[in-house]
């Protein structure tokens, strides 16, 4: 017999306007980066190295976790795309989903220890959109990413130009959404198909795996993702290398950069930590910043909050 599953149609959907926001559009502030981050010289091999890939005309992707968009780093990322600095962006599901609501209502993050309380977290009707669009994405054949993106820009949401899925769709830059299911709050929701959470999401892991293909001479940067990042880079990166090989082609010759929170500054990340030290547990570290760069690489870590890291960037570049 099969086991029992939770009905969905028990449950209470309330709209937006009822939900209480931590965050609206004062995130989009510009950020001063202070000078010593300004000054850090990773930033500064990060910059020549994006630089380098785009006259070279190789891969420049950027993975961000959901707060970097939390966080207002929008406007610096989609003024990188224009630019032609990042040639693909990438996010979680949490990222789409903020920056699909910001879009909509200029506003976004719910209190979690208000509504976790009352049984209402994430069950909120528009944010469920999402999966009616994903439907219409996978009914195109367009992933996750190009799916949220082309309704947000076609439909005209009220902040379609600061969403980064938005501009990314209306520049011709992919932006690919790497889904854990169950992980986010439209999930939840009763209209949510988990054959298209896993058809959108793996169309868009073959869009991203086709942006590493081209990495040789490019750059990787990962912001604030300490799992879904670095482990979806790895198996693409393993997959480009596999028909590269083939090929008689290498993909060795590019720069990694990690920007988070933690103490690692100094550290050597030319090999990994011994298992025996709880730092070899941070994925970024083995994954991105010593394992796949060790046959001629560059990689670069870098700590700060990531409003004013990315801001730096920008400023690195020229921007």
């Amino acid at each position: 017999m099969p086991y029992k599953q939770f009905d969905r149609s028990k449950l209470n959907i309330l709209p937006l306007d009822m939900r209480r926001h931590d965050l609206d559009l004062s995130i989009y502030e510009p950020a001063v980066p202070s000078e010593e981050i300004k000054n850090k010289p990773q930033i500064a091999a990060v910059a020549a190295a994006m630089k380098g890939a785009a006259e070279s005309s190789a891969s420049s992707l950027m993975m961000c976790g959901g707060h970097v968009i939390r966080s207002g780093c929008g406007p610096d990322i989609i003024g990188m795309m224009r630019a032609g600095y990042v040639t693909h962006y990438a996010t979680n599901g949490a990222g789409s989903i903020h920056d699909f609501e910001l879009s909509l209502i200029g506003a976004t993050c719910e209190s979690v220890a208000k509504y976790i309380s009352e049984g209402q977290f994430g069950l909120w009707r528009e944010s469920g959109l999402i999966n009616d669009i994903l439907k219409q994405g996978v009914a195109d054949r367009l992933g996750a990413g190009e799916a949220i993106g082309r309704y947000i820009w076609e439909q005209s949401l009220p902040y379609r130009e600061r969403s980064i899925l938005g501009m990314g769709y209306h520049l011709g830059v992919p932006c690919t959404v790497h889904i854990g299911i169950g992980s986010d709050i439209v999930h939840e929701h009763p209209n949510c198909d988990g054959a298209v959470l896993g058809e959108a999401s793996y169309t868009d892991f073959l869009i991203y795996t086709e942006t590493i293909t081209r990495l040789e001479n490019g750059a990787f940067l990962n912001f604030g993702s300490a799992v879904t990042g670095p482990e979806v880079y790895l198996k693409a990166i393993a997959m480009a290398r596999n028909v590269a090989r083939q090929e008689g082609r290498q993909i060795a010759n590019f720069t990694t950069a990690v920007f988070d929170l933690l103490d690692l500054e100094g550290s050597d990340f030319t090999s990994t930590p011994p298992k025996s030290d709880p730092r070899y547990y941070f994925r970024p570290w083995k994954t991105i910043l010593a394992r796949t760069v060790a046959d001629g690489g560059k990689s670069y870590y870098i700590r700060g909050e990531h409003k004013y890291t990315i801001a730096a960037l920008r400023e690195r570049l020229g921007l």
